[in-house]
């Protein structure tokens, strides 16, 4: 009889261990896939897009500076209306393209943030991007005396919070994935 007990009870915490072992993968499982999303559908694209944008801004600034070194927009005189157009031109194909890409992350995959509140830099973001489909929309018609979004552009905050989510989920990722150094 007591043989009997003890084979029922091992079988039982064999069952339950068994059991434990297996729902602690599902969720390890269950929170790898999140990452992995997170990473290829949000703070991934969101991270190389501002990577892109801020370095296009740098080739603009640096073409586009005047012999002083100092840009058209940060001068006492006014932007030429050669140094204008140079601008829009660079805002409806480059600028205003990359910011469209980057507040349609946000809207369409809020889901995957890793906060539970929307940060307030994703909030500046889409309202720059309001603010200068507003302005672009005004050149389409001709309008040329307004050149910038009335909200700014938050660009160092914004590619700070990208660069970070980037990394921690890719850190979080490698954990998951059973890698003990960041470089895997």
């Amino acid at each position: 009889m007591i043989a009997l007990v003890v084979t029922i009870t091992l079988a039982f915490v064999g069952y339950v261990a068994a059991y434990l072992n297996g729902l602690r993968l599902a969720q390890r499982g269950e929170r790898l896939a999140r990452v992995n999303r997170q990473l290829s559908d949000f703070y991934g694209p969101l991270f190389a897009t501002t990577e892109a944008n801020s370095r296009a801004f740098e080739a603009f600034a640096q073409h586009n500076v005047r012999p002083d070194g100092r840009s058209p927009f940060d001068h006492e005189d006014p932007p030429t209306e050669e140094e204008l157009a140079e601008w829009r031109l660079w805002v409806t194909t480059v600028f205003l393209p990359n910011i469209r890409t980057m507040r349609d992350l946000v809207v369409t995959h809020a889901d995957l943030l890793r906060e539970s509140a929307m940060p307030p830099i994703l909030l500046q973001l889409c309202a720059h991007v309001s603010g200068y489909e507003i302005t672009a929309a005004r050149w389409a018609q001709g309008q040329f005396d307004q050149h910038l979004s009335v909200v700014s552009f938050p660009s160092q905050e914004l590619a700070d919070y990208a660069r970070e989510g980037f990394t921690a989920l890719k850190v979080a990722q490698g954990r998951l994935l059973g890698r003990t150094r960041t470089a895997d």
